[in-house]
């Protein structure tokens, strides 16, 4: 009697929950049947040899699954990062590059100096006066500053005001609910804690000054239409009506990592559009809370190139050797950040969950900007962007379609 085949798609769900067990916070989500996590936690201690095997075996028994192609992709992708991930857990060497190209299927180099220096010459322009450009740009950030009193209600304003235009232009379930809430002495500005049954805890990090011109992307960004909203649509029409339990764990250091940050960080675009500084303005006016909109829509755009400089710091570090003290300069020259806030930066990058995880805005970003540019004449943003919130994607699969395109 022939052996039944292996279900793939829940050995790796039970794989990704074995990995939580050795790095806390290695499950970014899990909404699955508790049972299934108590019986991996039940487990005997597994150990990083023990897991890279078990991903290597799994890749080995997905072709003969019988999934179908997109399925197949999503977990090959999946079990490829996890894999990298157990051989560095056991010590073994492992290039910075050759990493981050296997947790998130893309190749990365060093960004070209000039087009920051471009970026920083249209950024002059917009910002006139006396001082220096690192000075006038300090100076304009500190005149959007939020009070830190009224962050959580600026922030709620914003998001009740996106969640309308999601639920308006792509629907959402109508159990769904965020709850914010401010945090302190983290790495990160903020962090969307995914908890099942369309319900998102949001936590803000107020260690960090939070600009009332950046606060709508960071609200698109871990909420509507980013995170939250792909989170929500996923578990509706993946798990519940596609029975794909392989989307009720969410892994750090994977594909789907680069294609939820890309997608979140494509929020504002995808949900206001241009005119999102005005429209932003306009919300938090009616708290009393006042920016220039125009200006703040002008100096987000010639300073989106230099976000790249965040991942030349993380291969200056991981992959050229550099100090990190010389990084820290690089931070501040390029990033046009004062010295507390490129080693908060540093902080991020060199810790040891986090330190390739940059890569997932950068290239995300820089992915899914293109293949959103690139969709067939008279096609709405919108038709394109709910494809990333519904669909199963990997970077892999977004590189050929624009390829083809």
């Amino acid at each position: 009697m022939a052996a039944r085949p292996l279900d793939v798609p829940l050995e790796y769900v039970k794989l990704g929950l074995r990995f939580d067990r050795l790095e806390s916070g290695f499950v970014d989500a899990y909404t699955g049947d508790p049972r299934i996590r108590a019986a991996v936690e039940a487990e005997p201690a597994p150990s990083p040899q023990g897991l890279r095997d078990q991903a290597r075996a799994l890749l080995g028994e997905l072709p003969a699954a019988g999934l179908p192609a997109e399925r197949t992709d999503f977990l090959r992708g999946q079990l490829v990062g996890l894999e990298c991930t157990a051989r560095k857990m056991s010590g073994e060497p492992v290039a910075f590059l050759d990493e981050v190209a296997s947790y998130f299927q893309v190749e990365v180099t060093l960004g070209d100096e000039a087009d920051y220096a471009a970026a920083h010459a249209e950024l002059d322009g917009l910002l006139p006066g006396s001082g220096t450009l690192a000075e006038r740009y300090a100076e304009h950030r500190r005149r959007e500053e939020c009070p830190p009193q009224r962050l959580a209600e600026a922030v709620h304003a914003l998001s009740s005001a996106l969640r309308d235009e999601v639920r308006g232009e792509y629907g959402l379930p109508e159990a769904e609910v965020v709850r914010y809430e401010v945090v302190t002495d983290r790495p990160w500005s903020g962090f969307n804690y995914y908890e099942g049954n369309y319900r998102s805890r949001v936590a803000i990090n107020a260690d960090l000054p939070h600009r009332l011109g950046q606060l709508p992307h960071l609200v698109a960004h871990e909420s509507y239409p980013g995170h939250h909203t792909e989170h929500c649509r996923k578990e509706l029409g993946l798990v519940e009506r596609a029975a794909r339990v392989e989307h009720t764990v969410f892994l750090v250091n994977t594909p789907e990592c680069l294609m939820a940050e890309g997608l979140a960080d494509l929020g504002v675009q995808a949900s206001i559009g241009d005119g999102w500084g005005p429209w932003a303005a306009e919300v938090l006016g009616d708290l009393g809370l006042r920016f220039d909109g125009h200006l703040a829509e002008r100096v987000a755009a010639a300073t989106a190139p230099l976000n790249r400089v965040r991942q030349d710091a993380a291969v200056l570090l991981h992959d050229r050797g550099a100090d990190a003290d010389d990084v820290a300069a690089y931070l501040q020259r390029w990033s046009l950040v004062n010295t507390d806030r490129a080693r908060q930066q540093l902080r991020f990058l060199t810790h040891p969950l986090w330190r390739a995880y940059i890569t997932t805005y950068v290239e995300g970003f820089d992915l899914l900007s293109a293949w959103l540019d690139a969709r067939p004449a008279g096609q709405r943003v919108a038709d394109r962007f709910v494809r990333l919130l519904d669909e199963p994607l990997t970077p892999a699969a977004v590189a050929g379609e624009l390829r083809a395109a």
